[in-house]
């Protein structure tokens, strides 16, 4: 009989494989319209000051500040109109004392104001404009260099760029960026009764439910799943197999055969594929627990239960933040921090244990009052469907022996 290994906290046995990884080396450039989601490789200094010039941000008048102070519906500022500037025309009149220029949204602002006032708090008269509220002085323009200055940090290195970093590139005139390659992740299933997604499974066999679940959490987090099929229970072709898997890829996930069984060759195994072998053997999570973690001549190594369920949450708390650090993402010594996590009320009991991490299926649905709501999806934590059936994961801290009805937890939508 096996001893029950020695588990840890998510949060430690996280920090003790990324402190020994590092982001992959390779960089390429990528255009602006392939470059949604990567990471950049290098700080993106602008070179550039945006804007350029100072700009109206609504269709209006620019004005001198001081001539509408005190001004009212009931005691307006009249002004003398001395021209109008257009889009994309360089402003020749400057604006004097009492006076105003039309301006429209985008627009230069003439020399000698030094604010814009709505048209909608204006009535026109002829040449003259009556101004029914006071401005101050920058009141809706927008200053040389309010965006980004030139020889400034636009972007930092690590940036997972988003739609807007690409608009803030595209201003400052970038059209192609470098980035970090996508870490390669191969996935390898393991297990005699387990048989690919397309066949038909015989008497005692099962699906291949993992690779595919693995694969989707690889590719979500900014990595390429490298399949590399389904592999029996016997000890030396699995070491062939994960030798082969680990020296085409920069990191290796494989799925079943974590446990303490007779069958679970896992830890034994990857513990001969490189130095300084398996770091964790269990770790304090529900569910979840039987995962190896390791370190194989420097790279990750990550044994997942074989259970879909079990498998799908250690991927989304474990192999995503892993794959975030080698693509060079910056990331927290936990693992946690880029989830997107959610305040909810509870609608049922939770019970749970302290010492460990319980991920527990939930819907979500919006109350009259505006509340989120969590109602438990209470089901067996092997099957898929009950995470299928799931909008979120209700998240019991490690200090809690359970959650009470009523009360706001932490949901995590994957």
């Amino acid at each position: 009989m096996h001893e029950l290994f020695t588990v840890l906290p998510p949060g430690e046995a996280f920090a003790s494989l990324g402190s020994g990884c590092s982001p992959i080396g390779r960089v390429e450039t990528v255009p602006l319209a392939d470059a949604l989601g990567r990471v950049l490789a290098d700080r993106i200094t602008a070179r550039e000051t945006l804007p350029a010039f100072a700009r109206s941000t609504m269709d209006g008048y620019a004005v001198r500040a001081a001539d509408t102070h005190g001004a009212s519906e009931q005691s307006p500022a009249y002004l003398r109109v001395v021209d109008d500037v257009p889009s994309a025309v360089v402003p020749q009149v400057e604006v004097g004392a009492r006076e105003a220029i039309r301006i429209h949204t985008g627009a230069m602002l003439p020399p000698g104001a030094d604010a814009v006032v709505m048209v909608e708090d204006t009535n026109i008269h002829g040449d003259e404009v009556e101004v029914l509220d006071a401005v101050a002085s920058g009141e809706s323009v927008l200053a040389v260099g309010e965006d980004v200055r030139a020889g400034t940090t636009a972007l930092p290195a690590g940036r997972r760029l988003r739609a807007a970093d690409l608009g803030g590139l595209a201003a400052l005139g970038i059209g192609a960026v470098a980035v970090r390659a996508k870490p390669r992740v191969a996935v390898v299933s393991t297990g005699d009764e387990v048989v690919p997604v397309g066949a038909t499974p015989g008497p005692a066999q099962v699906r291949d439910v993992n690779a595919t679940t693995v694969a989707a959490v690889v590719q979500q987090a900014g990595g390429i799943a490298v399949p590399c099929g389904i592999v029996p229970d016997d000890a030396v072709t699995l070491e062939a197999a994960l030798r082969a898997a680990l020296g085409e890829a920069d990191a290796l996930v494989l799925s079943a055969g974590s446990s303490v069984s007779v069958q679970d060759l896992t830890a034994r195994v990857v513990a001969r594929l490189g130095a300084p072998g398996v770091l964790v053997h269990g770790i304090a999570i529900k569910p979840g627990k039987p995962t190896v973690l390791a370190l194989c001549d420097g790279k990750p190594v990550v044994g997942l239960p074989g259970n879909p369920a079990s498998a799908l949450v250690v991927a989304w708390r474990i192999v995503r933040p892993l794959v975030r650090l080698l693509a060079g993402e910056p990331v927290q010594p936990d693992g946690l921090g880029d989830e997107r996590a959610l305040s909810a009320v509870l609608d049922v009991p939770v019970p749970s244990r302290p010492g460990r991490e319980d991920f527990v299926p939930c819907t979500l649905a919006r109350a009259e009052t505006g509340e989120l709501h969590a109602t438990p999806v209470f089901g067996a934590s092997n099957l898929i469907f009950t995470q299928v059936r799931a909008d979120a994961l209700i998240a019991v801290p490690l200090d809690r022996s359970g959650l009470g009805t009523g009360e706001h937890v932490r949901v995590i939508v994957p």
